[in-house]
């Protein structure tokens, strides 16, 4: 990664944030907020909890659009097993453990859910879990739950990235865990900045909004400057 093109891709978003007041993002750090509230590992209800943790008053994307519904295959599952989903995302939150390999095995304990859920509901369309492939889910799972470590993923924005900033190991498969680690890089950089960080903040609602350190800003700097 070329820093040289990474702070002149800075320079560009921060010139795009000045010059576009409205651009909001802002609805991610609404789902954020509500994300740090009310997520309980511990708690007795395990569904009610998980459906609270994934709200927002203006939109649904981030687990419910056309051919895409995580959320909704994940409260099925807890319906069929709800202590071993807990013990799903135990694993997953797990920072003792490299991250990948929890990656992999909250993915491979989706679809052992799918399989036992589609013998017990032998007429069910049901094919996927939507957590497999792309790590969509998985990442928006652990970005709400470490927001200044994990980032919401998205493969064809990583691979502009690194094309747009000179890498020369551009990705040409998920590789989330190298991922995260890029993102972690991009945002020590926009900290430094300073300006681009202290923009966000003044469009953020304490009262809606999540206000602490997150990635989401670095998410938002790829999906500007790669678009």
């Amino acid at each position: 990664m070329n820093l040289q093109k990474l702070n002149f891709a800075i320079q560009h978003y921060k010139a795009f944030l000045k010059s576009n007041p409205r651009h909001d993002p802002y609805w991610k750090w609404e789902s954020l907020k509500i994300f740090q509230e009310n997520w309980d590992v511990e708690t007795l209800d395990f569904r009610s909890m998980y459906d609270r943790c994934l709200q927002n008053s203006q939109t649904r994307r981030l687990w419910k659009r056309e051919n895409y519904e995580p959320k909704d295959m994940m409260l099925k599952f807890i319906g069929l097993n709800s202590e071993f989903v807990r013990s799903m995302f135990q694993d997953l939150f797990n920072e003792n453990k490299e991250v990948d390999g929890r990656i992999d095995r909250f993915v491979f304990h989706c679809d052992e859910l799918l399989r036992e859920y589609k013998e017990t509901h032998p007429r069910s369309v049901e094919n996927s879990h939507f957590h497999d492939d792309n790590y969509q889910m998985v990442s928006h799972y652990l970005a709400f739950r470490y927001p200044e470590l994990y980032a919401l993923y998205d493969f064809e924005a990583f691979r502009r990235l690194m094309e747009l900033l000179g890498s020369r190991d551009v990705p040409k498969v998920n590789d989330v865990g190298r991922y995260f680690k890029v993102m972690r890089t991009v945002y020590k950089f926009l900290e430094k900045d300073g300006a681009v960080l202290e923009i966000h903040r003044q469009r953020l609602d304490p009262g809606k909004h999540f206000q602490g350190e997150t990635l989401l800003v670095a998410e938002d700097f790829i999906r500007v400057i790669t678009n």
